[in-house]
């Protein structure tokens, strides 16, 4: 689910600790997020601002974030104005869905000045803008709205700050009378019945109503209606809450609003006054039948699942959320490279077809010099003009008689040639034709171990092998013309530790590998790969293992293979001396002899509990 009001409301008052403490280090690992690294007055860690627009949200995190080589603009604008300030104050507007951060810190010649970092997190206009807190004039957003994009709210830089339209529903924390939020539900009531007639704003920001049938009321349409910041979630928990002593809330036709608010009061005030208390209980539920997770800042007792209860906030969110958001970018990559790189495969297996039907051609090559010189035995019987010759064939043992097809255009003499011209041709197009049928099923080797490499890969992985691409001439590099990008040293490695303590280093791809076998691993190191499979290059480090290391390291191979999900692969294992890479040879590819062949069932639980991390 995403985040309401009420669970906005739980972080904000969480993130009370940040007041007095220092913006130490701005990062923007990706386009949707911010990573801010807190410091002082008694509080540290990393706080996590995202705008992507499936997971929004704002919370302290413990995760690891890979940073571009060159950070985005709108995140050296934040380090400009806001590294190193002092957060004044974290508040969250009304019962919405906005945070505000209020920075105070000093320019170049040490005045004075306080910025303001809107977080606005509504699903796809998730926003995160810098605001001059004095003007609430606009630096920049992390997203740019343009007047394309509405003629009401403009984020763009120098563009006064426009907060997002009020939904005129009442706040849930504020209500001490059973009248008023009667009241309250009666005019959602009236409103779900007769919606006004939508305008441009309620269009673009997707807020517009829909006419509701009265036999569809609901008390939890009328609860999420009435009052900002409550989910249906937490709106269906209210309701459930509120059938523990009274079953029928709505009569069987339409809605009772004067009764479903005498029967939802009780419930309603009790959560809404631990609420108003700051009295949280964070909680995630696994609900066991379809393996779906929600979460709240209550006890959700109308859900049956598996539920776990965090001493924070932050806590909860970080474990829904997780790298969900991560996981879908790496998704979204992958299935675009794989589109590419299946397309490709399938332009070669095409050239491949076509390959084979010339070399069938090819292999007919000396039936054109048979004709040739039965043509050129019997010139004395052809003229020209004529359609065809009909002959012995005295390269036939049993010496039938043929007929040679001619072109009436031209002469006898140059009716031979032809035939020994397409004899010429033929046979000279054998070698190439097999040179280009050979290239072409490395070609699709290639591109098949690619996607096996895709099958696995995480953010880092897919650059890696984007760049790859682009230097195979593939895909178009993405450096502007000009500009010269840095480059990391090395790759990051995968490494596990063996149940014996010794390191097992594992190229996802085909820049680590090579890095791996050919400049990482020393002579004596055992190098491991799956026998005539597609899959990564895996390093044993140093001697001295048993075979239970081995064991290991040979299931590593079969997993991060093509045969991840087969049983008894075949694994080869060598020295790393006796494993060469030929001249001119693909990325990844290398030859090796001296090896010894493990057939290995890959026990995934048993991989799961090996200690790994990217060195």
């Amino acid at each position: 689910m995403a985040l309401d009001g009420i669970v906005t409301r739980a972080v904000t008052h969480e993130l009370q600790t940040l007041i007095g403490a220092r913006i130490h280090k701005i990062h923007q690992p990706t386009s949707n997020d911010l990573v801010l690294q807190i410091r002082g007055n008694g509080a540290q860690g990393k706080l996590l601002l995202s705008a992507n627009p499936t997971y929004p949200r704002v919370h302290w995190t413990e995760q690891s974030y890979v940073n571009p080589l060159e950070a985005p603009m709108f995140c050296m604008l934040l380090r400009k104005y806001c590294e190193g300030g002092v957060i004044e104050a974290v508040r969250q507007i009304g019962n919405e869905r906005i945070i505000h951060l209020d920075i105070r810190t000093r320019d170049e010649l040490g005045d004075m000045f306080f910025k303001r970092i809107v977080i606005e997190l509504m699903g796809r206009h998730s926003n995160i803008i810098l605001l001059d807190a004095a003007t609430e004039t606009i630096h920049d957003g992390i997203h740019h709205v343009t007047p394309a994009i509405s003629s009401y709210r403009i984020i763009m830089p120098g563009v006064a700050y426009v907060a997002p339209p009020e939904q005129g529903k009442a706040d849930p924390l504020s209500f001490s009378e059973e009248g008023a939020f009667a009241n309250a539900l009666l005019h959602a009531a009236e409103f779900l019945l007769n919606p006004p007639i939508p305008d441009e704003d309620s269009i673009h920001f997707g807020t517009q109503p829909k006419p509701v049938h009265p036999g569809s009321l609901s008390p939890e349409k009328l609860l999420v209606e009435a009052f900002s910041g409550i989910s249906p979630l937490l709106a269906r928990e209210i309701a459930h809450r509120a059938a523990v002593d009274a079953p029928e809330l709505f009569p069987e036709h339409g809605a009772d609003t004067p009764r479903s608010a005498q029967l939802l009061w009780p419930a309603f005030r009790r959560m809404m006054q631990r609420f108003a208390e700051h009295r949280y209980e964070p909680q995630l539920v696994t609900i066991g039948s379809s393996g779906k997770s929600v979460f709240a800042v209550t006890d959700l007792t109308h859900i049956v699942g598996e539920k776990t209860v965090y001493e924070t906030v932050s806590g909860c969110l970080e474990a829904f959320y997780g790298d969900k958001a991560q996981r879908d970018t790496v998704k979204q990559r992958v299935a675009d490279l794989v589109r590419f790189i299946q397309n490709e495969r399938n332009k070669n297996e095409k050239k491949l077809e076509k390959l084979e039907d010339t070399l069938k051609e090819a292999n007919e090559a000396d039936r054109f010099r048979v004709l040739g010189e039965l043509l050129t035995t019997n010139m004395h019987a052809v003229k020209r003009g004529d359609a065809f010759v009909e002959t012995i064939d005295y390269y036939d043992d049993e010496q039938p008689m043929i007929r040679i097809q001619l072109d009436p255009q031209l002469t006898p003499s140059q009716n031979a040639q032809r035939y020994f011209k397409k004899y010429t041709k033929f046979r000279n197009s054998l070698a190439i034709v097999a040179e280009q049928m050979q290239r072409a099923r490395e070609e699709i080797d290639y591109l098949v171990s690619l996607l096996q490499q895709l099958e696995s890969a995480s953010l880092s992985d897919i650059d890696e092998i984007r760049d790859e691409l682009a230097e195979q001439g593939y895909l178009r590099s993405r450096e502007k013309r000009g500009a010269r990008k840095k480059k990391p040293k090395q790759p990051a490695l995968l490494c596990y530790t063996s149940s014996e303590g010794i390191p097992i280093y594992v190229g996802k791809n085909n820049t680590q590998n090579e890095f791996l076998t050919n400049k990482a691993a020393a002579p004596n190191d055992t190098w491991l790969h799956t026998k005539d499979i597609p899959g990564s290059h895996v390093v044993i480090r140093g001697t001295g293992f048993n075979d239970k290391t081995l064991e290991e390291a040979a299931m590593l191979a079969a997993h991060f293979s093509q045969a991840r999900s087969s049983s008894l692969v075949p694994v080869d294992y060598t020295l790393i001396r006796h494993v060469k890479k030929p001249s001119g040879a693909k990325p990844g590819f290398v030859i090796y002899d001296h090896q010894k062949t493990l057939f290995i069932t890959p026990d995934e639980q048993r991989l799961k509990e090996l200690p790994n991390q990217i060195k």
